[in-house]
């Protein structure tokens, strides 16, 4: 019996927080292929690493190409199947074509959506532009990632559409995907698409927190990127 490759998704730009949450694979290790994007942030390589160390064949998305593809090279080196699509989550056209490329690996089973770029400023303080390109990730680029991979798992029956963040999302700060996933969560579930939002809270000792509060990682002591279980 030939064996199929499934394909693991992640996406998040190159200057977004990235977080995400995995599947395991069958038993008999058949392959149905999933796809995600992700950027060259600490945690997101880590969870590539783990989807593929699982069987999954990962494909990885961001703004970035030369980033998403060194993570690809080092999955392969591994003797994993790793993807590259550079693409920007906020662009309609850019996922749909992503979305085709996967589609043409096998059948969709995980797309995890880790993009984010919320602003840490006060609201009289927080300008239009500020506000505008977080929405433009968190809630747009949700948006268009969860409609282009809804597609793909509907046609491959079942699946999970994951979006990640921290418990800012729990606090009202603007503007993170969590209704979002819960409004795809009331009308997917009954059609077995199972849509969740994870909190995955702390900062994350990578490039982005290193260049935006590098006393915080002096004052915690952080030494090296966090690794995925």
């Amino acid at each position: 019996m030939q064996r199929s490759r499934r394909v693991h998704q992640v996406h998040a730009s190159s200057r977004q927080w990235a977080k995400d949450a995995c599947q395991t694979q069958s038993k008999q290790r058949e392959h149905a292929r999933r796809s995600r994007g992700l950027p060259g942030s600490a945690l997101a390589p880590d969870w590539a690493r783990r989807f593929s160390r699982e069987g999954f064949t990962v494909a990885v998305t961001g703004r970035s190409h030369q980033r998403i593809e060194a993570l690809a090279e080092e999955l392969r080196q591994s003797g994993a199947r790793a993807l590259a699509f550079p693409g920007d989550v906020t662009s309609e056209t850019a996922i749909a074509d992503i979305a085709r490329q996967i589609a043409g690996h096998g059948t969709l089973q995980v797309a995890i959506f880790n993009a984010a770029g919320a602003a840490r400023t006060p609201t009289l303080e927080l300008g239009v532009e500020q506000f505008e390109a977080a929405w433009r990730v968190g809630a747009l680029g949700g948006f268009i990632f969860a409609r282009a991979a809804l597609e793909l798992l509907l046609s491959s029956g079942a699946g999970s559409l994951l979006f990640t963040g921290a418990t800012a999302s729990l606090r009202g700060r603007p503007p993170l995907p969590r209704s979002l996933s819960q409004s795809l969560a009331r009308d997917f579930g009954p059609r077995n698409i199972h849509v969740a939002h994870v909190v995955v809270d702390g900062g994350i000792d990578g490039e982005r927190l290193r260049t935006s509060a590098p006393q915080r990682v002096a004052e915690k002591g952080c030494g090296r990127p966090a690794q995925a279980g």
